[in-house]
């Protein structure tokens, strides 16, 4: 399958000094357009995490029965942007203290996390998330919500749900950030 904006493979295929994290702030749409439109990402794709059950479809995800998030796998090139880099857009994109919601986009499929592919990532992620909850209460924000895990296993989303803003531009993005700044 070929990613609708670059025509590049969604699962395969990627460059050797690639690396892959699994990102959810809100409804995976908007999230997704943010991350292929960021130079140095190779390929996005809407995916479901973090649940309990296999092979989830979009209603399981919606109704809360798998427990799974709305996200997007990014896979980016190490030698054009950083890991850091891609969580400073993360962080800016949406609300991170909102627990199992995005604005008007309620639910534990629409929380906000971070699932990292090993410990390296794992420490920057949680390294970001610090330095962002401050910036956040500077700005009389409540904590950070978002879970960051450990979690290599990830699900695409049906076909329809890929790259769905390119394929339907005036569709619905709820993504919307706090207005701070990842300094």
């Amino acid at each position: 399958m070929k990613h609708f904006v670059s025509g590049r493979n969604l699962f395969d295929s990627y460059p050797d000094n690639s690396a892959e994290i699994i990102l959810g702030a809100g409804c995976f749409w908007g999230v997704e357009r943010v991350f292929w439109q960021t130079d140095g990402v190779w390929v996005t794709y809407a995916s479901y995490c973090g649940g309990h059950r296999p092979n989830p479809n979009y209603e399981q995800v919606c109704t809360g029965v798998s427990g799974h998030a709305e996200t997007v796998n990014v896979i980016f090139d190490t030698q054009k942007i950083s890991l850091e880099e891609i969580l400073k857009i993360f962080w800016e994109c949406h609300d991170p203290t909102q627990g199992m919601r995005q604005g008007n986009d309620v639910g534990s499929q629409y929380r906000s996390a971070i699932f990292c592919k090993d410990q390296a990532q794992l420490d920057i992620a949680i390294k970001s998330k610090n330095k962002f909850e401050a910036i956040l209460q500077q700005s009389n924000f409540s904590s950070i919500t978002t879970e960051i895990s450990i979690q290599e296993v990830s699900y695409p989303a049906e076909d329809y749900h890929q790259q769905y803003l390119a394929k339907n531009p005036d569709g619905y993005c709820g993504i919307k950030g706090t207005g701070c700044a990842y300094l």
